[in-house]
């Protein structure tokens, strides 16, 4: 078994998209290899082989190695709820909540399952990439650490540091960045990666030699700036789509203070004929066939924020000149009459009214859903497949007429005119037939293609890998893994 770290001078320095490539890499060379985030923060996640939640990320690495996703691979995964807690998960299930003051102090304690987690990993394959968080350097986070030096250290295993010279002053980045660790993190730091370069490499060099020289490290590649480039996010919302001409289909989200797993629309983003717009605080809801409530940590606070932003009064008036609406996970919650949290699993006890489109109530509870389904899309019976992440059981007479069957039953809701739809379903527009039968039914032409998201996911970690075999001194790192 080796084991080698990606780390970076900052967040979304390119560390997932690095970890990604090279276990497409490994993989196509014949190699067992498995990816590894000792603690990831993110709101989009994934359910795993075992039944676990793990990042979504690091669930998408997996699918570059060619192996199926587990818990392991992630071990410590927090959800935000607030600016200061989280919902904390230890090896794919919901540990508790915590403010970041306490888990500060409970990383003493989370280090041993991070551990854990790499033993029994490194027991089913020859080699782990695992990638870091933030930033190594993040001098207030340094005492017990568990995502970056606090891992590699223990576990005795070479450091390569990204940079990403897109936002300008990578030297001071990386140079920075190796000044504040400690000599033996200096030590185990092998070499450089320089991120989504663009332009002529020979007026780069000059500065690659100076950093060579300094630092008395080697720079093990300089990476191309992939355009277009379009994989599951930790987090960014990733505005980029792909549309072509006027779009057919104006789709528009509000971008929820807490929304999760927003990577249900990126079908929508690649589709060359929907406009799809993320709308933010304080901004006007452009026009739109098509409205989606997504998902949210934290439903109840959520559409308090969505009431005060008007979108209430403006989904109505959508309605009304016959738009449609679909809800997702907590946004599917929010289509209801009422939302029910006497325990206060999300948020302070209480009750918080819904939209009152659908006739159905929200109990929230302590278990969470965490499953992987497929069944077919109704009336249209076309398949449909995804997963569930969820706290909470709604019932209501609007189930009755329900969104798709899954597993043999009934699951979300429409309403009597089909224009106001919900689903605990994520994953629902990754399949093309699924995602043509849900457009069509908002006025897409039946010959306008969806996108195949599992075809585009593999095109894209192939156009990855072919990279990196370019720009990267594969060799060089085939020796730090003692391949």
């Amino acid at each position: 078994m080796a084991t080698l770290m990606i780390q970076g001078t900052t967040s979304d320095a390119g560390k997932s998209t690095v970890v990604a490539g090279l276990c497409r890499v490994l993989a196509r060379r014949g190699v067992s290899v498995a990816p590894f985030k000792p603690q990831n923060m993110a709101l989009n996640s994934a359910v795993t082989a075992d039944g676990g939640e793990i990042g979504r990320s690091t669930a998408l690495q997996a699918l570059a190695a060619g192996v199926e996703a587990h818990s392991d691979m992630n071990p410590v995964l927090l959800k935000p709820e607030s600016d200061r807690g989280a919902q904390v998960i230890l090896r794919g299930r919901v540990h508790g909540h915590m403010d970041a003051l306490d888990y500060h102090a409970y990383k003493r304690e989370a280090k041993a399952t991070v551990l854990a987690a790499w033993e029994a990993l490194s027991a089913r394959f020859d080699v782990i990439i695992a990638e870091g968080a933030g930033s190594p350097a993040e001098i207030n986070l340094r005492a017990n650490d568990i995502a970056n030096m606090g891992f590699a250290e223990p576990v005795d295993c070479p450091v390569i540091l990204v940079g990403d010279i897109d936002r300008g002053g990578v030297f001071a980045q990386l140079v920075g960045t190796l000044e504040l660790l400690s000599e033996s993190e200096r030590a185990r730091t092998r070499g450089f990666i320089i991120n989504r370069f663009r332009g002529d490499l020979a007026l780069l060099q000059p500065g690659l030699d100076w950093l060579e020289a300094h630092t008395a490290k080697p720079v093990l590649g300089t990476l191309p700036y992939l355009q277009g480039l379009l994989l599951d996010a930790e987090d960014s919302l990733g505005l980029s789509g792909r549309q072509v001409g006027e779009p057919a289909l104006r789709v528009a989200v509000p971008a929820l203070p807490r929304i999760s797993n927003h990577n249900d629309f990126d079908p929508l983003r690649l589709h060359p004929r929907v406009e799809l717009t993320f709308v933010g605080s304080d901004q006007a809801m452009p026009p739109a066939d098509l409205i989606l409530l997504p998902g949210s940590k934290s439903t109840r606070r959520d559409l308090a924020w969505l009431r005060a932003q008007g979108w209430e009064g403006a989904i109505r008036r959508h309605l009304r000149y016959g738009g449609r609406v679909l809800g997702i996970c907590g946004g599917f919650q929010m289509l209801g009459q009422a939302i029910h949290d006497p325990e206060g699993h999300d948020g302070s006890p209480g009750t918080t009214q819904g939209l009152g489109l659908l006739e159905f109530e929200t109990r929230m509870g302590a278990a969470k859903q965490l499953r992987n389904v497929s069944g077919r899309l109704l009336p249209e019976g076309v398949p449909i497949a995804g997963y569930e992440i969820h706290h909470g059981f709604s019932a209501g007479p609007a189930l009755a007429r329900p969104f798709c069957e899954l597993a043999g039953r009934p699951e979300g809701a429409i309403s009597e005119d089909g224009r106001v739809m919900g689903t605990y379903l994520h994953g629902l527009f990754d399949t093309a037939e699924s995602c043509a039968a849900l457009l069509g039914r908002c006025g897409l032409d039946e010959n306008d293609t969806a996108v195949d998201l599992a075809a585009h996911r593999q095109a894209e970690l192939e156009r990855l890998a072919d990279a990196l075999e370019q720009h990267l001194d594969m060799a060089a790192i085939e020796r730090l893994l003692g391949l």
